[in-house]
């Protein structure tokens, strides 16, 4: 009898050990735990919030972190050291404004910034957007144009320009281009627009360049800090406080059927030609991360820009930087949705995005002008 209740208690006791082995071998281990910090733009929050879950169901040991910011902020946060976390990787919405920072850091202590090169992760145009009845007053070809914009704010409400007299004001909004990337795309093509030619660093001493940029800085009260919440509070304050607004094609798309629950109407998407792409472009940083975070950072990355994950991002309408991805054929894609004015390719000419000198101009100006 006393040999049997040994017996058993040996089989007991190498069940509990391979019980235990298994834990150990698939369970995180506190010790191995990696904690890697993102900050995006906020273009980016519901996509990213969707693939961290799916990204850390796959890799267990690796907790992501993220943080959103507008995509100048997080430079300006990130160099100042102003942040209350540690930052491992930056995702602002172009990648230029990567080019900025690593100037920057390396005129403080001529290192490498990043670990690596940094890769595109998703990439969209600058849009404009009005309310149908609004848009069709004020575009009547159906295309958008600055100089309309421009005339409009001149006149400063609705009746001076052919519109209802019940519309009031005329209120056009962009970001802040102190803040945010699309700010300072809008102030570049708007530029480029009243000048005729190509915008260089120069071109924010001329005359004309700094009456619009006094004009839409008196008009456009208290700029949001980022592209989605600026579109979040146009569709908000619906038209009697917003008519006409640029904003990424990607939120423009995502946030659509909401501005018709919200007005009975959705507003109108506009191409605008030309048009500058914005890349979301993520970089892993060298300050404050060590090669185990760096590592797992590099997998996040990795993980997002696979076919599966890119697919998601085209579901909330940013066009995929893997080539294996196509528009139409991905479920819930808003280019299958009938959104009035979205095109699958826009005929429109693509200039690229402003420089890091020409952003630091344009930026002067702007703090400049009254």
């Amino acid at each position: 009898m006393a040999k049997k209740k040994s017996k058993s208690s040996q089989v007991y006791t190498s069940a509990g050990i391979i019980v235990a082995s298994l834990i150990l071998t698939y369970a995180p281990i506190p010790a191995l735990q990696q904690t890697v910090i993102i900050v995006s733009g906020t273009e980016l929050q519901e996509p990213l919030q969707k693939l961290e879950t799916k990204f850390e169901q796959e890799n267990p040991n690796i907790q992501l972190e993220l943080k959103f910011q507008g995509s100048q902020d997080m430079v300006n946060k990130f160099v100042d050291q102003k942040n209350d976390f540690k930052p491992a990787v930056l995702i602002p919405a172009n990648g230029e404004i990567l080019t900025e920072l690593s100037d920057r850091l390396r005129a403080i202590d001529n290192t490498a910034p990043f670990y690596d090169s940094p890769r595109p992760i998703a990439k969209t145009i600058l849009v404009g957007i009005a309310w149908p009845e609004r848009g069709q007053v004020l575009f009547p070809d159906g295309r958008f144009q600055w100089q309309k914009v421009e005339q409009a704010m001149l006149a400063s409400n609705w009746e001076k320009i052919g519109g209802n007299k019940d519309w009031g004001s005329f209120d056009f909004v962009t970001t802040d281009p102190t803040r945010s990337n699309s700010g300072q795309v809008t102030l570049n093509l708007w530029t480029q627009s009243k000048l005729g030619t190509k915008v260089n660093s120069n071109s924010f001493n001329n005359p004309s360049v700094q009456s619009l940029f006094g004009l839409v800085k008196k008009s456009v009260y208290q700029p949001p800090r980022s592209t989605d919440i600026l579109l979040q509070e146009f569709i908000t304050r619906g038209s009697n406080d917003a008519d006409v607004a640029t904003v990424y094609e990607s939120v423009a798309l995502y946030r659509w059927q909401q501005s018709s629950t919200n007005n009975g109407r959705p507003y109108q998407i506009y191409y605008l030609n030309p048009s500058i792409e914005s890349t979301a472009t993520a970089a892993i940083v060298r300050r404050d991360v060590d090669s185990g975070t760096a590592n797992a950072a590099k997998k996040f990355i990795d993980f997002v820009t696979q076919p599966t994950q890119q697919a998601i991002l085209v579901e909330y309408g940013f066009r995929p930087v893997n080539n294996a991805v196509d528009l139409k054929s991905v479920p819930k894609s808003p280019w299958n949705q009938n959104i009035p004015g979205a095109e699958v390719k826009p005929s429109v000419q693509a200039l690229p995005p402003p420089t890091a000198e020409m952003i630091t101009e344009m930026q002067r100006l702007w703090e400049r002008v009254n």
